[in-house]
């Protein structure tokens, strides 16, 4: 058989990869669209497609130009692009090798995904305080996903792998489409109740179109209302969608959620035996200790002689009823010399003494008093006059004729009317 009219594939590639390379049409081409499946590489080379409502090619930009660019891309932005059109050897499949990008508005979808997100960060729906912890050993876990793809078999492979004794309920559900944002609503509410530990919800990878279930406002209430922690794993690490916001614990990816919603069994028995050594090392060490501190007890001299203990006590207690005696018989005789000092004293030999001289005192004090006193004054002749508001009259000038007075004298009261009044006038 002749083989010599075959070609390999790397040939086919390389003649058609020639053909676009000569093709003058294609050496420089200017075309508008939308970023989808965007990814940026560690080089700083990016990786993406361009569309728009019926077609899409893949592109590429080296890091060179890509350090040129004035904006951020991502999926959903609106650009224009000028590159070339080649073909990649390797898979066959042709390409745009981007050197200029420019911005040129954003795609319906990115606005309405950045103002859904904005209203409902605002409402509060991604604020951390209303975030559930995740169970450390959950008994059953429910996953709202697709029943077919890679998505749930990594999840279940991974869950298998990591923690087999965990059960999972699978809450089969459409993950694109018209209808799959109700549908994943109703297996959420549904998932509410099964008595589940934790929910893991998502998708494998996709574009913006492909993942915009999980940017429904309908489904970030739903996630939000939920009393089952929920574990977000929509598309891959660089994808970000309302639901992720929303949920309690966001995974990069559906593998990464399922090892973050159960431990590793492996880690777990490892850890357990690591305690079942410290804690029998920590046993013999306490024994150790105790037979030490019992080997001490046993050999004390204490234990050994133990009236020694009760001499040195007696003695001790001897001490204390000597002090008390002591201080009894002090306190004793304070209490005699004090009482001899009262007997002794001169008020209580000379009461009569003493009580004539304090009659005597008083008389004095008395008759002292009786000579300052006003009615003393009053007895020798004298008088107060005072006006009808009671105050004293201490000059002519205080009355009028016909005034009310009243005069006190040592032995009553008289009440008067002015007839008259006369004032004497003294020369200094």
């Amino acid at each position: 058989m002749n083989n010599s009219k075959y070609l390999s594939v790397s040939v086919i590639n390389r003649y058609l990869k020639d053909q676009f390379d000569r093709n003058e049409h294609l050496r420089t081409v200017f075309l508008k669209g939308e970023i989808s499946n965007f990814k940026g590489h560690t080089t700083g080379h990016l990786y993406f497609s361009l569309k728009d409502e019926t077609s899409r090619i893949n592109a590429i930009m080296f890091s060179s130009y890509a350090k040129k660019l004035t904006f951020t891309p991502c999926d959903g932005k609106k650009v224009l692009v000028s590159g070339r059109i080649s073909i990649y050897e390797a898979t066959g499949s042709y390409q745009i090798y981007v050197d200029d990008m420019q911005e040129d508005g954003l795609g319906n979808l990115y606005l309405a995904y950045e103002k859904l997100k904005a209203d409902l960060e605002k409402e509060g729906l991604f604020d951390q305080k209303y975030k559930k912890p995740i169970p450390k050993y959950p008994h059953r876990i429910g996953i709202v996903t697709a029943p077919t793809g890679a998505a749930i078999k990594d999840i279940l492979s991974t869950i298998k792998r990591r923690y087999p004794i965990c059960e999972t309920i699978l809450f089969p559900c459409l993950v694109q489409g018209e209808y799959a944002a109700d549908d994943i609503v109703n297996k959420i509410n549904l998932a509410n109740t099964y008595d589940l530990d934790v929910l893991i919800v998502g998708r494998g990878g996709g574009s913006i179109e492909d993942l915009w279930s999980f940017n429904e406002e309908k489904v970030a209430r739903a996630i939000f209302a939920s009393h089952i922690p929920i574990i977000s794993a929509v598309g891959h690490e660089i994808d970000f969608t309302i639901a992720d916001f929303v949920a309690d614990l966001r995974a990069p990816t559906p593998t990464g959620a399922a090892e973050m919603a159960v431990p590793n069994l492996n880690d777990l028995l490892i850890y357990i035996n690591q305690l079942n050594i410290r804690s029998k090392e920590a046993m013999h060490k306490i024994i150790n200790y105790k037979r030490l501190l019992i080997d001490s007890f046993k050999s004390s001299y204490v234990l050994k002689s133990p009236m020694i203990m009760f001499d040195s006590k007696k003695q001790k207690l001897d001490m204390i009823i000597e002090k008390i005696n002591n201080y009894i018989l002090k306190r004793t005789e304070n209490y005699r010399q004090h009482l001899e000092h009262i007997k002794a004293n001169y008020v209580l030999n000379n009461p009569q003494v003493i009580y004539k001289e304090k009659i005597n005192k008083l008389n004095n004090l008395t008759e002292k008093l009786e000579l300052v006193s006003p009615i003393h004054v009053l007895r020798r002749g004298y008088a107060i006059t005072m006006d009808k508001e009671n105050k004293v009259i201490k000059s002519i000038d205080q009355i009028k004729e016909n005034d009310n007075i009243n005069v006190t004298l040592a032995n009553g009261q008289i009440e008067a009317k002015v007839l008259k009044t006369v004032k004497e006038e003294h020369n200094g």
